[in-house]
């Protein structure tokens, strides 16, 4: 999986990271970004998000690269799919390092209820892991030295944070604000009216002085009105037509699904599909006029158009 640890050649973001004590693992898609945050001196370091389970690997040795000598002390998730949490446990395992996730997400984790934590409705895993605090809304936490203010973003997720800290104005936005959109709007395939939440983050995302951001996928950017007016266009044609949306998410589930097995047979991806709950959802709700082996079969056909998947002799491979 292609990823790179983030130092700018772009002399203005390169200067904002080395203010802020951060470095970006940009990472492939499957995974989330990271950021990493080393003090100056003394405590311990912290990074923002894990990553997918399956490059767990990969996420220590990017972190053990970055940390030298430092202790990780902290780990702190802006939400918990399984992407962005998927190597938790691992890192815990490796450093010992306290795990804070967003306040609403508290007792999902105690309780552990898989449904309820998602990965079993989207056909994915994460390793169990324990938290040992919790990130408000309001919060104003230490990073590195720097005052970050916690801020409730739902929309993608209902319990998903992003920091900013407005002397650099650089904010992390998880999956709430892309270059080029953002993340599935997940509530929404449970039938939750989500959209209104997505428009009131991009608006509070649009009433701070923000310059640049680091996205929970994708390079970090600058042009920050452009990106918020393109996510508003992006919405705008989901609000206008919500079965475009849910058929873009089924998408983004296969997709998924084969980034982390990359070859299938067809029989056994269609096993997959009927197994997995979203997926039934989304037919059941917006595509139930077809039959389910003909709106599989149409979505795959979908996904092969636009290169994303190649399908040849009853194998399905991710491109």
């Amino acid at each position: 999986m292609a990823s790179k640890v983030l130092r700018s050649s772009v002399p203005e973001l390169a200067d904002r990271l080395e203010a802020a004590g951060a470095t970006v693992f940009e990472r492939g898609w499957l995974s989330s970004n990271n950021v990493l945050f080393l003090p100056a001196s003394g405590a311990g370091a912290t990074l923002v998000d894990s990553g997918y389970w399956t490059h767990q690997s990969q996420t220590l040795e990017l972190t053990r690269r970055a940390l030298g000598e430092v202790r990780l002390e902290a780990l702190l998730n802006t939400h918990l799919h399984s992407d962005h949490c998927g190597g938790n446990e691992a890192l815990v395992q490796a450093f010992g390092c306290r795990i804070s996730v967003p306040s609403g997400e508290y007792t999902k984790v105690h309780d552990w209820d898989e449904s309820v934590l998602t990965y079993r409705p989207t056909g994915q895993h994460c390793p169990r892991f324990s938290c040992d605090g919790v990130l408000a809304p309001g919060d104003v936490i230490l990073l590195a030295g720097r005052s970050w203010n916690v801020i409730a973003s739902p929309g993608h997720d209902p319990e998903s944070v992003m920091l900013y800290e407005p002397d650099l104005r650089l904010l992390i936005s998880a999956d709430a604000l892309w270059e080029d959109g953002f993340g599935v709007v997940f509530p929404e395939l449970e039938g939750q009216d989500a959209f209104s939440d997505v428009r009131s983050t991009l608006d509070l995302i649009a009433s701070l002085p923000v310059e640049w951001v680091i996205p929970g996928h994708g390079r970090p950017f600058t042009g920050v009105a452009a990106a918020i007016d393109r996510a508003r266009a992006r919405l705008v044609r989901f609000e206008a037509d919500p079965r475009r949306h849910a058929a873009h998410a089924a998408k983004v589930l296969i997709k998924f699904h084969l980034l982390e097995v990359q070859t299938q047979s067809l029989a056994d991806l269609h096993a997959w599909l009927d197994a997995t709950q979203y997926l039934a959802a989304v037919h059941r709700t917006h595509f139930a006029s077809a039959s389910v082996e003909s709106w599989r079969a149409e979505l795959l056909e979908s996904l092969h158009k636009s290169r994303a998947i190649e399908v040849s002799h009853g194998v399905v491979r991710n491109l």
